[in-house]
């Protein structure tokens, strides 16, 4: 096995990527640039075995970790990367078995025995297979297809949950709720509230998009989410990030947005792709462990020095929404209650990988 230094090079590359990207881009860029970074980094490095390679992601997904904590869907396509791996070594374990046994009576008899303790087993993905890289390639190929048509999937549910002359109220500006609002205003007549999401004020991008696509659309101050819930049907968001307890890490306001909504018991739906499921927990009482600053140029800025001078100004990027506040999550294999991401995660994520 390659030692950790030799990860340096690709693996350093890959990080500067990360603190030089523009944020905007969004997730699924980012989502699309890991996954095609693991692949280079598969078909270049020298292994024999799943175990080995195992062993070199799982380096390079602490590399890259250590220097940017807060870029949760790196580490979650990485551990996606990994349980691919996983499974086509299965794969071709289970096809090798196949191929070898004898349809003698007595080796049905044994085979009958191995299916009942086959998953007793353990795996140590030891054993070399010819076809293994080729099939992981293809994996991970099949990967970045399923991340292509992720936001599509997501629109073509629209119509299921989303009915004429509804009011619906959404925070900020995510493409994946704009897609989803737009797939609907094909065939259905609503409203949509656009919280401006202040002070980067991108709900005000959001609310011309929409309602340059014919939507009849509102834009609203943030201190007016309250006072209009009450005639509120819906409040459709976005995430940046789903814990594997069911809570959201959104942009900064979904928490009081997601209050006022159980306040005047209105449901709360996320639109996130399975990309965005994270296996880990956040510590809603260390907020720096999951969180980032923004400049607080936007609020005050340096011509302001004498006032702004004393004030300690804090412009946190997101929220913590627990999963109390979600009534339900539309991804691109279907709708699901916050209870269900432990099930999503045990499909998309080893165990093993959880903690690298």
């Amino acid at each position: 096995m390659a030692a950790a230094t030799d990860l340096d090079p690709l693996m350093a590359e890959f990080c500067n990527y990360l603190r030089r990207r523009d944020v905007s881009q969004g997730s699924y860029a980012l989502a699309k640039k890991t996954v095609e970074t693991m692949r280079e980094f598969i078909t270049l490095r020298r292994w024999t075995t799943a175990k080995e390679l195992i062993g070199l992601v799982q380096a390079a997904t602490r590399q890259i970790e250590s220097g940017r904590t807060d870029e949760f869907v790196v580490g979650n396509m990485t551990r996606r990367v990994l349980r691919l791996i996983r499974d086509v070594y299965t794969d071709c374990q289970e096809a090798s078995e196949k191929s070898s046994k004898d349809n003698s009576a007595a080796t049905a008899t044994t085979s009958l025995h191995e299916l009942m303790m086959a998953s007793d087993r353990p795996c140590d993905y030891s054993v070399p297979f010819k076809s293994l890289r080729g099939d992981i390639m293809q994996a991970i190929q099949e990967l970045l297809v399923e991340l292509e048509g992720s936001a599509d999937h997501i629109a073509l549910q629209a119509l299921e949950h989303i009915h004429v002359k509804e009011i619906i109220m959404t925070l900020g500006h995510s493409s994946t709720v704009e897609a989803f609002l737009k797939a609907a205003a094909k065939k259905r007549s609503f409203h949509v509230i656009v919280a401006e999401s202040a002070p980067s004020y991108k709900g005000q991008r959001m609310a011309m998009s929409l309602g340059q696509a014919g939507i009849e659309t509102t834009l609203i101050t943030d201190s007016a989410i309250f006072a209009v819930m009450s005639r509120v049907n819906k409040v459709i968001i976005g995430t940046s990030f789903i814990a594997a307890d069911g809570g959201l890490l959104a942009v900064s306001g979904s928490h009081a947005l997601a209050l006022a909504a159980r306040q005047h018991s209105v449901p709360v739906i996320v639109c996130a792709a399975t990309f965005k499921l994270c296996p880990k927990y956040f510590c809603t009482y260390d907020p720096d462990s999951f969180n980032s600053l923004a400049s607080p140029t936007q609020i005050a800025e340096y011509s302001d020095g004498d006032v702004a001078g004393g004030v300690h100004i804090a412009y946190p990027l997101f929220d913590f929404v627990p999963p109390d506040l979600v009534n339900l999550f539309i991804s691109n294999t279907g709708g699901n209650a916050p209870s269900y991401v432990y099930r999503m995660l045990g499909e998309y994520y080893h165990e093993d990988d959880f903690e690298l």
